[in-house]
């Protein structure tokens, strides 16, 4: 089983995240994709753009696409994946701890890698330091 991941970002976030990624695990279980939305980038090319890559991605498994921020152009471009006929699953608000755990249980099914990835992302974010 191999789900692909696609991180859909503001200029230089998944990039910096994937690159991260790279530092602390060396070699990464899945096949990571990263696109990255300019202000003036224009939303259909970026969807064009990104469901390609994501058809690329996607083998026989699905996509996890990861997005930064809910409700910003990156996020409704990932979103509107799915309606482009890509089987997909959405989570918002990337960060590096979501990105690894989900690296680190790259055998998961898609529906739960999905999981994986919100409570990662949660539980990677501490105020009782």
């Amino acid at each position: 089983m191999s789900v692909g991941v696609l991180l859909v970002t503001h200029d230089k976030i998944g990039t910096a995240l994937l690159e991260a990624a790279r530092h602390v695990l060396t070699q990464l279980p899945l096949h990571v994709e990263s696109v990255e939305i300019g202000a003036n980038t224009n939303p259909e090319a970026a969807l064009l753009n990104t469901a390609n890559l994501g058809r690329q991605l996607e083998q026989s498994d699905g996509v996890l696409v990861l997005t930064d921020l809910f409700g910003a152009t990156p996020c409704n471009v990932a979103l509107r994946l799915h309606k482009a006929g890509l089987n997909t699953r959405c989570v918002s608000g990337l960060n590096l701890p979501m990105l690894l755990r989900v690296l680190n249980y790259a055998e998961q099914p898609l529906p739960e890698l999905a999981e994986i990835a919100v409570r990662g992302g949660r539980d990677g974010v501490r105020g009782d330091l």
